[in-house]
């Protein structure tokens, strides 16, 4: 029996069976059914290590701390901790361990699959306190940080080095969440996801053990010793441990950047774009789509003035001749396309704007109807596929009714579809994401190329990697986590 004081509000004996659902259904972690989690207990142990004010029990602060940005709701933590340190994650997780007690690490909360949401009592470990950007090494073009750091924080720190992070997801994210999710974005035809731009990662693990994935001051650019821990604790979302720092690919700043829009008659217009782009080997830096729903809402939230058409947001980076170059051929492919002129982003704060609303089109979605519910699902697909892809995506938004728009970062094959959800659309909406996934699937692809599995895409992943593989990975997860406290409830069902 588990056992709960009534000082945790709103828990009742219902709000128990996701968590012993997860248990029943997740090999090797029947003995947690076992034990027993005074919360009392837990959080005074908490206070012992964290100091009482950084622990928290408030319904604010735990509600704060129970959902991300996607429509996934469950259940609230039982209690809230803000380590100071790697040490103090340590011991957190340790006394966790000793308890019982489901762990759930936090960083910005901007994740969209619902990676942070409690399927039960559990403790939500905040890392934002640790923030340190550290071992900066200009002459190798790397970097450490802790999770509390954000991409454009570093990015502000990096901003009289020559050097940057690329790596852009749109929100304003944690590093250490960022390589938590697999996260790429809209530079990632060009530099690479997180897979690509990390070079080592400290972990905690359940029982407390603190590790380094590549061995302890390991930044070399690629390695053949033994196993790829990293790899494998980029996008493990949380279920394998705590990631409480990330050693960093940096890249050189271009000398010259140059943004500009082009719109296009229909999607597949701009898709063949952005593909014939790719295969006569231009090195763009960005190249998103947005159908015209997405560009309505970027022009009401954003108060800009493109076409209510399809387009495509384009950024070159380089020399002034190479981008020139980049320019004239792209230019050429567009037009071939029946594509309309680029309108350019002539100074830094028009660029600035440009991509700012680009980000923001997920509130601007939002925006359509306010106080409304968005989800943003999300897949990825060879290349060659992305046309028929978003097409069959295109046509099951249409059908449905549904309010929402289509995005791709198209230049690798990744695209998301926003749709509002109104009270009695879940079945629906829920109907419409599964069948975005199963398509990808089809065509060669993954049901999440940057999202993760999360709570949603569960049953997408058995049907991704087969049976065997997914009793694989459930054996890795026993292995780091024997009682399966780690973000329990995520990725496996």
């Amino acid at each position: 029996m588990l056992l709960f004081t009534t000082k945790i509000v709103g828990w009742k004996f219902q709000s128990l069976k996701p968590l012993l659902s997860y248990y029943k259904n997740t090999y090797c972690l029947a003995r947690a059914l076992s034990v027993n989690v005074n919360v009392v207990e837990v959080e005074n142990g908490l206070a012992s290590i964290v100091g009482s004010k950084y622990v928290a029990t408030s319904h604010a602060i735990c509600e704060q701390h129970s959902h991300d940005e996607s429509y996934h709701r469950h259940l609230l933590p039982s209690i809230v901790v803000w380590p100071q340190s790697v040490g103090e994650v340590s011991e957190v997780a340790k006394l966790c361990t000793a308890h019982k007690m489901p762990m759930i690490p936090f960083g910005t909360g901007t994740g969209m699959e619902g990676g942070v949401a409690p399927m039960g009592p559990s403790v939500s470990i905040n890392l934002t306190k640790l923030n340190e950007i550290t071992d900066l090494h200009l002459d190798d073009f790397d970097v450490k940080a802790q999770p509390g750091v954000t991409r454009k924080q570093l990015n502000y720190d990096l901003r009289s080095t020559g050097l940057w992070f690329p790596v852009d997801p749109g929100s304003d994210a944690s590093l250490c969440g960022m390589a938590a999710t697999g996260a790429s974005g809209t530079n990632a035809v060009r530099y690479g996801t997180m897979k690509q731009n990390v070079l080592n990662l400290q972990v905690v693990l359940a029982d407390g053990t603190i590790l380094h994935t590549a061995g302890e001051k390991r930044r070399c650019k690629k390695s053949s010793a033994g196993y790829n821990l990293t790899e494998l604790f980029i996008g493990s979302e949380g279920t394998l441990g705590f990631i409480t720092s990330a050693t960093l690919r940096l890249h050189g700043q271009p000398e010259m950047t140059k943004s500009a829009v082009c719109s296009f008659p229909t999607i597949m217009d701009a898709v063949n774009t952005a593909m014939q782009i790719l295969q006569c080997s231009i090195p763009i830096a960005r190249i998103e789509l947005l159908d015209e729903t997405s560009i309505k809402a970027v022009n009401n939230y954003s108060h800009l003035t493109h076409p209510e058409m399809p387009h495509l947001f384009l950024e070159f980076h380089g020399s002034a001749a190479s981008t020139g170059e980049q320019v004239d051929q792209t230019a050429e492919i567009a037009g071939l396309n029946s594509g309309s002129e680029f309108k350019w982003a002539e100074t830094q704060e028009e660029h600035n704007h440009l991509w700012q609303a680009r980000h923001d089109l997920w509130y601007a979605v939002k925006a359509f109807k306010p106080g409304s519910t968005a989800i943003s699902t999300d897949a990825c697909v060879p290349v060659s596929a992305l046309a028929e892809a978003i097409s069959h995506s295109a046509a099951l938004l249409d059908e449905s009714g549904l309010i929402g728009g289509i995005l791709g970062h198209v230049g690798d094959g990744n695209y998301h579809c926003f749709v509002i959800v109104e009270d009695d659309q879940a079945k629906l909406v829920e109907s419409l994401t599964k069948a975005i996934g199963k398509k990808a699937i089809e065509l060669g692809g993954t049901c999440t190329g940057e999202h993760g599995i999360g709570i949603g895409k569960r049953p997408l992943l058995k049907e991704e990697v087969g049976e065997k593989t997914l009793k694989l990975m459930k054996a890795i997860k026993c292995s780091f986590d024997p009682l399966g406290l780690m973000n329990p409830g995520k990725v496996f069902s």
